[in-house]
């Protein structure tokens, strides 16, 4: 219900502080906070690589403090900027918590009473299988999004390209009107576990691509047919 651009001042009494800035703006941020703390105080944040965040909080507060429990609500749109923002964000929404081994019971427990609040489901993991987990579900869908439109793009006839683009093709390109300072910083923060992902996809898509260029009609269907029933048996019944 208001809004500072002093740093310093946005936390100054606050009993908690949810960071949600890039996550090459992480270290900057808690530099910036450390000082002015309450007591109190129990920081958290919305980054989207937990180990980043918590190297980032540890060379800032020298040290890893107990009142800071990384977390990442598994929620947004492409849309960026307050005007984007909508009440029922999280209703229904995973977030998943990555407190580190010096995180006090007590700040945790705040932390997923604020979520739980907002209707947010909770999950509890280690930062890596976080990294691991979101690179292969969350940004490897980003970078394949980016470079399908940023190839097309290049094509000397793009205008057409896109005046005939189809409902499936604005559906899997949504996410690349995502801001493009956000996923730059993603790619970066989590650059290991990402990478691995993108290999095992180029692995995928190049055995897809033998099987087209051989006309194995059996490794086609296969490969369709088992991706169909994943997605209907996982992701249409957990959907909002």
């Amino acid at each position: 219900d208001s809004y500072e651009t002093n740093l310093a001042k946005a936390v100054t009494d606050a009993d908690m502080v949810v960071v949600c800035v890039p996550m090459g703006a992480m270290g900057a941020v808690f530099r910036a906070i450390r000082s002015h703390l309450a007591a109190d105080a129990v920081v958290t944040d919305a980054g989207s690589s937990k180990r980043s965040v918590i190297e980032a909080a540890q060379q800032a507060f020298d040290g890893l403090p107990p009142f800071l429990v990384p977390g990442h609500p598994i929620a947004g749109t492409e849309r960026t900027g307050v005007d984007a923002s909508f009440a029922s964000l999280y209703r229904g929404r995973k977030v998943i918590l990555t407190p580190t081994p010096n995180s006090a019971p007590q700040a945790v427990a705040r932390v997923k009473a604020m979520w739980e609040a907002s209707g947010a489901q909770l999950i509890e993991m280690a930062p890596d299988h976080h990294d691991e987990v979101l690179a292969a579900t969350s940004h490897l869908p980003h970078m394949l999004a980016y470079n399908l439109v940023d190839m097309l793009g290049t094509m000397q006839q793009r205008r057409e390209m896109f005046r005939y683009a189809a409902g499936g093709f604005r559906d899997f390109t949504r996410i690349a009107s995502s801001d493009p300072v956000m996923w730059h910083d993603i790619c970066l923060a989590n650059s290991d576990a990402l990478l691995a992902a993108v290999d095992g996809f180029a692995a995928s898509l190049a055995e897809l691509r033998t099987a087209i260029a051989d006309g194995d009609s059996e490794t086609l269907m296969d490969c369709f047919t088992r991706a169909k029933t994943l997605r209907d048996a996982h992701i249409e019944l957990d959907a909002p």
